[in-house]
């Protein structure tokens, strides 16, 4: 049987095996690369890109300009996962505030028509660990999920092939019915 391949961009997680693991459990295979160390286009081995949560803030540009590109140009599924969705909404004009720190299991709303929900109620559970959010989806891209502090909790773009989650999906139950969404796009 053959697996599919996630190239993995690690952006200084520190659940960055959690979110591995998460996906091969879900059957595919993963390739770990660093944000600096990206390759500038896909070359058919990987068939989506994930990129991880940051220790680097999301709105460093230069730092991720690579990345971005990568992303823009690649013709495969991609999903941020909260410092990752920040680092492609804000490439794409989206604007982060500071808010209250928020660690922990919170609940927001989705909007279960999407494929990326298929598997979970229009409330869900995930889990936070961060203090910046996105205010507004940038052009381009929709909101999907919202909670109380988080307006674009979920944002996927027009086109449907990029997607974004405040939360770290790689923690509870729910973020793992997020990702088997996720992963029925690209299997």
């Amino acid at each position: 049987m053959a697996h599919s391949r996630v190239l993995v961009v690690n952006n200084g997680t520190l659940s960055l095996s959690r979110l591995r693991k998460r996906f091969e459990e879900l059957g595919s295979q993963t390739e770990t690369v660093d944000a600096t160390s990206v390759p500038a286009r896909l070359t058919g081995r990987h068939q989506a890109i994930v990129l991880s949560g940051t220790k680097v803030r999301a709105y460093d540009q230069d730092y991720y300009k690579p990345l971005v590109d990568l992303v823009m140009t690649a013709e495969v599924p991609v999903f941020g996962i909260c410092g990752g969705m920040q680092i492609l909404a804000v490439a794409a004009g989206g604007d982060l505030a500071e808010g209250p720190q928020r660690v922990g299991g919170y609940q927001a709303q989705v909007d279960t028509d999407e494929p990326l929900f298929t598997h979970v109620k229009p409330t869900v559970t995930v889990f936070h660990r961060h203090t910046l959010y996105l205010q507004r989806a940038p052009e381009g891209f929709r909101s999907i999920g919202r909670s109380e502090h988080a307006p674009v909790e979920f944002l996927r773009s027009d086109d449907g092939r990029v997607y974004g989650a405040q939360a770290h999906l790689e923690f509870r139950s729910d973020g793992l019915e997020i990702l088997r969404g996720f992963a029925q796009l690209y299997q």
